[in-house]
């Protein structure tokens, strides 16, 4: 019995060293991209173990039409592999709504992070983090990989205290930070200022952001699966 218990412990202790976010139930989550009071989008994150390692992927699909014609779409998609909590290898497709299209790739080499995307070849430091949000770690960070175009961007983040939310009828207390990141000389507009909203058990809640095109507020709120 001694034992056992010993074990058991063990594997809580390891399970939540080994990974530096936590898992959702049902191992996904799921976030309504919504402008002006309607869904124009998701945003998918799924969880899945394999003999590699930890899968994480990211699938964002966003449309939006106006008098039924497609006025903006945008698609990212992108696949991590994380091992005993270090990130590894990413492999992501962004495609925005103009020319731009970038296929992104990198893997942690003995030395560096290599990886490709906007800017072609990059050599970056071994321990950087990708730009998921819901990884809360990556606010304690200077900089970030952008899974969406392949370069690395310096970020400030401030932090707002606690907040309670409302989503599906239920509240939430959460804490609230506001996230900035540097901007590219092949961006097409000033890197928009993000407010996140992480649970108590730093799972992310909602989180927004300014669209600079048309001045208008694009808000994430996860979807809630509850329980029969």
């Amino acid at each position: 019995m001694y034992i056992k218990i010993i074990i058991f412990i063990s594997t809580i202790i390891f399970c939540f060293s080994v990974y530096s976010f936590p898992i959702p139930k049902n191992n996904e989550v799921e976030y309504d991209i919504i402008r002006k009071n309607k869904v124009i989008g998701s945003h998918k994150i799924k969880f899945e173990n394999n003999e590699e390692g930890l899968i994480v992927e990211t699938n964002i699909n966003i449309i939006v039409k106006v008098l039924l014609i497609t006025a903006y779409k945008f698609s990212h998609t992108s696949e991590e592999l994380w091992i005993d909590g270090n990130f590894i290898k990413i492999n992501a497709h962004t495609d925005f709504e103009d020319e731009r299209e970038y296929f992104i790739k990198g893997e942690e080499k003995k030395e560096f992070f290599t990886a490709s995307g906007m800017d072609g070849e990059l050599e970056i430091k071994k321990n950087i983090l990708p730009s998921n949000f819901w990884n809360i770690k990556i606010l304690e960070e200077e900089e970030l990989f952008d899974t969406q175009k392949g370069i690395v961007r310096k970020i400030n983040v401030k932090k707002l205290g606690l907040e309670e939310i409302e989503i599906g009828g239920m509240n939430y207390n959460c804490k609230k930070f506001t996230f900035n990141a540097s901007n590219h000389p092949k961006d097409k507009g000033p890197f928009p200022e993000y407010t996140l909203w992480y649970s108590e058990n730093d799972e992310l809640m909602k989180f927004k952001f300014t669209n600079w095109k048309d001045n208008k507020v694009v808000t994430l709120i996860r979807k809630i699966i509850t329980e029969n």
